[in-house]
């Protein structure tokens, strides 16, 4: 284990180091396990570790040196509780520094007497999206890699502020043992239900009591005694914390090899936070208390979270697997920069998530966090989207389930899409009064749009964004025969292997066609019906809020007509794939005819730049929604929409059988963001400096090289000297401290919107991007910042 640990703080030391955020993932798996590490440029020891909130989370670290008898905090603030009765000093390390990837972050010390001990804290909640088993594990792991020749003492201990944010909620613990030791720490009430599991290697010793206890005696003694207090209590009632302390005889080692030697040790730990049911949520069969979805593949959680623990060395290689192909994707598309941008949003995309439902029917529930509560907003959805095209596309489907099976029920009465399934995660009750915030043209072009990208996953055999490494070991998870594909009812299932890797490939040629119609089918009534809504109402959008609802109610929006118009052409190409050729055409009509409209509304008169609103002279907008009409592959050679055998047929209204959008809309609008770029980005739109990092990057990804480039590296240079003070916001100032006052949004899975040239590229089997070279072109025939 050693050494894939070695080699896996290599690759991430060497990853993102350009970037310097704000706030750091630490644990980050679900919207309830999400610890960060604040002030992230400062030491750890200065400030708590916190909830996505800014809520201080208990979770501390220190080590202790025999031979300098000092005490050294590591993470977060023991050392508030040590008093001068302590035998031992207490020093401060050197901190050399963060690093991270998409999976991991790093934190290192120097400490022990001329600094001779290194010390690593890594952070694993691994992203691996050829295996949906591990991704649905509420659990994360810390490893602590010790390297010298002194020997070191390491403490870590947790509070009960992990399972309530209310300091007189009473809690309740117990030590297990197993294959590791274990002290979970529960509460049963509303909204914070479950168990907390902290896990620890068996060499490890253990102590729970008040924290003041707790860690004077590691500071003077350099381990734990084994107590267990019994004196259940509330969280700040003495500060019950619950602790490990172990050895790590460096010395010992290094003179059994050779004297003056360095040696490396290292430990495990694990942290878990195990709910279920996870949701409850508005299903076909009426209100159900959701599991999740490893409940179908262990017994219990202490299975699981046993197989987790020992499932270490194989996540973390996935994980690797995934970062390194992230990078140099990356890397080759923009830059280092982006790369990192990337990187810092993998984990907050996936920690707005709950894995739930069955193999059969998988399910994948979000949480709008920080902005609100919604479950699953559909317009929060899509600006993540591009994360899960890039990286999984099956689980944009999972994602999409709970929205389509609701209103497949007819449990939503409106005759356009629903905004969410709920106002308040984890309670998916659905809106039966249809009295949901009022976005229609918004959400029906955001379904459509997606759905058509998960058809076209499914039709050109997508996989995940890197294969799994070849195991040859036996696993638990045993599978036997071909893939099913597509169940009868129409949904993805999750099938896996041995070693719980899914298996995901659909046999090439005619059956993965046949699976994207089954796909679409099912729904297909439903997205009739949006796109019947958008014929009526896209054009000119009466007065209605789009996803940047902050900035309010406005009528004729010439970006969210845009939406609704490529929204009415995706379902041109549903219609196609399920054989409705009447359908197919008369869309592809309306959507043609539609844009030419548009381009005389939506256009300043001296066609260099989109309007904000179509009767608001002299505003512009960033016009985002140009992203998904390249990306859903209209521009594709030779595509057509007519039926075989059709095609010479002559129509008296053209069936719009080039492009929807034309090369100088993407032109006029890559030269105007060039323009008006600020400091920090590309503003929202006219009205305001303030921008969202999201759309930012929806644009960059279907603009000229240079204006991508600038665009990028603007973003990175806030993200460098950004003020804000909580996980990755998307909303900020483009000039000042790059801040946002007003509307706090953080921690939100829109960032997953930083991934759109990567999915960009990925789209028509790499043909999306090779239409777009025309743009670099004109970067290079053109004045930079000059529309």
């Amino acid at each position: 284990m050693l050494s894939v640990l070695l080699v896996l703080l290599a690759a991430v030391a060497a990853s993102a180091a350009s970037l310097k955020p704000p706030v750091l993932p630490l644990f980050v798996r679900n919207p309830y396990l999400s610890t960060w590490l604040p002030n992230a440029r400062d030491a750890p020891w200065e400030h708590w570790p916190m909830f996505w909130t800014g809520q201080k989370t208990g979770f501390s670290v220190m080590a202790s040196v025999p031979k300098a008898n000092a005490i050294y905090p590591l993470l977060g603030r023991p050392h508030d509780s040590l008093t001068q009765t302590s035998s031992s000093d207490i020093a401060k390390p050197v901190y050399e520094g963060a690093s991270f990837d998409a999976s991991t972050t790093n934190l290192t010390y120097r400490l022990g007497p001329d600094d001779s001990i290194k010390v690593i804290l890594s952070f694993l909640s691994p992203i691996t999206p050829t295996s949906t088993l591990r991704q649905s594990m509420p659990a994360s792991y810390m490893a602590v890699h010790v390297e010298g020749t002194l020997d070191v003492n390491i403490y870590t201990d947790v509070s009960g502020e992990w399972v309530s944010g209310m300091e007189d909620s009473a809690i309740e613990w117990q030590l297990q043992e197993a294959s590791g030791r274990r002290q979970p720490v529960h509460q049963d009430v509303e909204a914070e239900w479950g168990t907390f599991h902290f896990t620890a290697p068996r060499a490890a010793r253990h102590q729970s009591g008040s924290s003041a206890d707790v860690r004077l005696q590691f500071a003077q003694h350099g381990c734990l005694n084994g107590a267990n207090d019994e004196h259940f209590r509330s969280i700040k009632d003495l500060e019950p914390v619950f602790a490990f302390s172990l050895s790590f005889n460096l010395s010992e080692a290094a003179g059994q090899e050779m004297e003056g030697k360095w040696t490396r040790q290292s430990a495990l730990f694990t942290l878990a936070l195990v709910q279920d049911p996870v949701v409850q949520f508005a299903a076909a069969r009426g209100l159900t208390h959701m599991r999740p979805l490893w409940a179908s593949y262990f017994s219990d959680a202490v299975d699981m979270l046993g197989w987790h623990h020992a499932d270490f060395d194989m996540a973390s290689r996935l994980a690797q697997n995934y970062t390194r192909q992230l990078q140099v994707d990356a890397e080759s598309s923009i830059s280092r920069s982006y790369g990192g941008i990337v990187a810092l949003s993998a984990r907050q995309v996936l920690g707005a998530t709950q894995f739930s439902g069955t193999p059969d029917s998988p399910l994948i529930f979000l949480k709008e966090i920080s902005s609100d509560g919604n479950f699953q907003t559909v317009d929060v959805i899509f600006p993540a989207f591009p994360f899960f095209l890039y990286t999984n596309p099956r689980w944009l489907a999972y994602l999409l389930e709970p929205l389509l099976e609701h209103q497949l029920s007819g449990q939503y009465p409106n005759d356009y899409s629903m905004h969410d399934i709920g106002a308040h995660f984890p309670n998916g009750t659905g809106h039966p009064d249809g009295k949901d915030e009022y976005m229609p043209v918004e959400e029906c072009g955001n379904m459509l749009i997606m759905a058509l990208a998960v058809a076209n996953s499914i039709k050109d055999n997508s996989h995940p964004a890197l294969n799994s490494p070849s195991m040859h070991n036996r696993g638990r998870f045993g599978h036997q025969g071909p893939n099913r594909g597509m169940t009868s009812s129409g949904r993805l299932p999750l099938e896996v292997d041995e070693l719980g890797v899914d298996r995901t490939s659909i046999v090439a040629g005619s059956s993965v066609e046949k699976s994207a119609e089954t796909w679409v089918k099912r729904s297909y009534s439903l997205l009739r019906q949006w796109t019947g809504y958008l014929v009526r109402e896209s054009l000119i959008p009466r007065n209605q809020l789009s996803t940047d609802d902050f900035a309010g109610w406005l009528a004729n929006q010439t970006n969210l007509a845009l939406k609704g118009i490529i929204g009415i052409r995706a379902m041109a190409d549903l219609s196609k794939l399920v054989g409705d050729h009447e359908d197919a055409r008369g869309y592809r009509v309306i959507s043609s005819s539609y844009v030419e409209k548009w381009l005389g509304y939506g256009l300043s008169r001296d066609e260099t730049h989109a309007k904000l609103a179509y009767t608001w002279y002299g505003s512009w907008t960033t016009l985002y929604s140009l992203f998904a009409d390249s990306l859903l592959c209209f521009h594709e050679p030779g595509k057509s929409i007519m039926p075989p055998g059709d095609e010479g047929q002559k129509t008296l209204i053209s069936s719009g059988g080039g492009p929807l959008i034309p090369r100088r809309v993407y032109s006029m609008q890559s030269s105007w963001y060039g323009a008006v770029l600020q400091r920090y980005g590309l503003p929202l739109d006219s009205r305001h400096l303030y921008t969202k990092s999201d759309w930012q990057l929806f644009a960059a990804a279907v603009a000229g090289k240079k204006t991508r480039d600038a665009i990028t590296e603007s973003i990175a240079l806030w993200v460098n000297e950004t003020v804000t003070d909580r996980p990755l916001t998307d909303l900020y100032d483009t000039e000042g401290k790059g801040d946002y006052s007003p509307a706090r949004f953080m921690a939100r899975p829109v960032v997953g919107g930083h991934f759109a040239r990567l999915a960009l590229e990925r789209a028509c089997g790499g043909k999306a991007v090779e239409w777009l070279k025309f743009l670099d072109v004109d970067d290079e025939e053109a004045p930079y910042g000059r529309p």
